[in-house]
Order: C-alpha cells, then structure tokens, then sequence
C-alpha cells in the first residue's frame, strides 16, 4: 500500500472531515454574535463526494477519520453517512465531534455504527455562563447529552476551550466531573479562529498557565503516557474516574509527529489548521479526476507538509492574519 509521508517522515493517518459550515450555536470564541456568511449548499461537498474522498484516503494509509462541523447533526441525512462510513473496513475509528445539543434521539444508533469516540464541546457548567459563550440557551440539552453519553459504550471526551475573564475559574469544576463520571476533559488553549482574530487579554491561559491553576488546586495528579500523535499531554487524579489533559493548540508544541489532515465542507484540503488551503479537492473531483489522480494530488501534497503551525501560518498564500471562523474550517 502507498502510503501518506511528508518530507518530514511523518505518516499522515487521521483525517478531520467538517460536513457541514453551518451551527446551531454562535460560540464567542467561534464566530460573531451576527453568524458567518455560509456558503450555498451545492459548494458543500455532497455526502457521496465525501465518501468517496474517505474511501481513497483510507486506501493511502488513513484508518482514522473524525467527523466536525459546524455542528455535524445540523445537517440533514448525517446518521445515514455515518453507516455508510461504517462499511469502510480500512476504518480503525469513525469519530464526532458535536456541540451535544441535537443528538440526543441518536446515541443509541452511534453506539450500534461502533463510533469510538464523541467529543462534546461543552465550554460552562454554569447555565448563565454557558448561555454567555454560547449566545443560545441549550445547557440543559447539552448537559443532558453529557450524562447519556458518560453511561452509552462511547468514549466521551469533553472539549473545553479555556477563554480568559470568562470560563477559567471552572477549571477545577471541570475535574471535579472526572471524579465519579468515566470521561476525559481536555482544555483547549484558545485560538484566533473567531472571525475577527486572536482576543487580547490581560492573560494568555496557554498550556503553562491552565496547567499552574490545575496544580493550584489539586496535589495528587498523575501524568499519563501518551500515544504516538496525541494532541493533549493527559493526567489523572489519584482516585479519580475519569482523566483530564491540556490541548497546546495555540503555543503548537504538538507538531513534531502530526499525523492530521484536514478538509474543510466545501471541499479546500488543509495540511495544517494555520495554513489557508492548499488545493480545492471538491472542484477537483467534479471536473472528472480519476480515483488515480485523486491519490497522486494527496501524495504530492500531503509531501509537502510543513514542519509546524508556525511555519504554515508564516506561509499563508493570502498574506492574512489568521482569523477565520473556525466553524468554516472544522472545529
């Protein structure tokens, strides 16, 4: 089998897949209160197109995909993609990521399709708070769909973007749900992918900082080994249930074996999160390109990987900051 390599001898394995630029929710750290300009449906890659791009990735070595928005169950017919998918055996892990506030009804079926892993965005334990981030009143929903979810055969990973002046005093809170419930927590260093740009803050919560105010509290933490290409460092708390880790994705201390790739809903191929797009595969696939050509395109880009976010986002063809909204990217 030909297989995915860059030029730094990293072998490309995991694709994150957005199916769709729209969401329900208008989180602070996503997108402007007003929403973002989505696209017209027939610029979203068709549930076939995407099939078949997963298909020929998985044919190169990716065994792993992860599915995102937006907010995946926003869009109509997903579950029915979702068994599709599940007839890939080259698959390893078909895995969601979601705001928890519309999949409540289709737990069950996850849970039949073996889906591995959901991630649950969940930024607030507080109800006003979460109301705040969120700018939408759903917190009983989601956290309705956290309880489900700790019970279902699902691996549970709740992702908590760390927002400085707003949700940092709930750090603790957040580890406290590890004690009794079976799940991981992972704080999120916050990014500039709003629509507007990196906030500016009195203090930058990195990786450093989030993991100084964890130590403030708790004198028992464990650190846990970490697989090949993990995006988070984990711990655990001595007695605890569950685990935690922190997800350096603004200081990009991660890089080193990135084994991700990217492609957005409208089909633009990202080596990396910080770059702007590489090539569009959507227009690709529509003007006629062969199974064939479809994996020399993947090869000779994906070679081209650069070594770390730094260096993508240094080499950004628009010469722009970066500022997208994350929910046009994939969160």
């Amino acid at each position: 089998m030909t297989k995915l390599i860059d030029n730094f001898g990293r072998q490309i394995t995991y694709l994150r897949l957005a199916v769709t630029d729209r969401c329900n929710l208008r989180c602070q750290y996503c997108m402007p209160a007003e929403g973002i300009d989505i696209v017209n449906r027939k610029e979203l890659l068709s549930y076939k197109e995407m099939y078949r791009i997963v298909r020929v990735l998985s044919e190169l070595g990716v065994n792993k995909v992860r599915l995102t928005g937006g907010e995946p169950f926003v869009r109509k017919d997903f579950i029915s993609f979702l068994e599709k998918l599940n007839y890939n055996k080259n698959l390893k892990e078909i895995n969601i990521t979601t705001n928890g506030a519309l999949i409540s009804n289709h737990i069950t079926k996850l849970e039949e399709l073996n889906i591995k892993n959901v991630n649950l965005s969940i930024d607030s334990l507080q109800a006003e708070n979460f109301k705040k981030i969120t700018r939408r009143d759903v917190f009983n929903e989601v956290y309705k769909t956290l309880e489900t979810l700790e019970k279902s055969t699902l691996n549970l990973k709740l992702n908590v973007v760390i927002q400085s002046g707003i949700n940092t005093n709930e750090i603790k809170d957040f580890i406290e749900l590890t004690k009794d419930k079976n799940l991981s927590v992972r704080f999120i260093e916050e990014m500039p992918f709003n629509g507007k740009g990196l906030r500016k803050t009195k203090e930058k919560w990195t990786f450093n900082r989030i993991l100084q105010e964890i130590n403030s509290h708790f004198n028992t933490i464990k650190k846990l080994p970490e697989g090949k290409s993990s995006t988070s460092k984990n711990y655990k708390t001595k007695g605890y249930k569950g685990s935690f880790g922190i997800i350096p994705a603004f200081t990009r201390t991660i890089c080193s074996d990135c084994n991700r790739i990217r492609i957005t809903a409208t089909g633009l191929f990202k080596n990396c999160l910080f770059d702007d797009g590489v090539f569009n595969i959507r227009d690709f696939i529509r003007n006629g390109a062969s199974d064939d050509e479809i994996k020399q395109v993947f090869i000779e880009t994906i070679s081209k990987k650069p070594k770390n976010g730094f260096i993508a986002e240094a080499q950004r063809k628009s010469g722009k900051k970066v500022s997208e909204s994350m929910s046009t990217i994939g969160g």
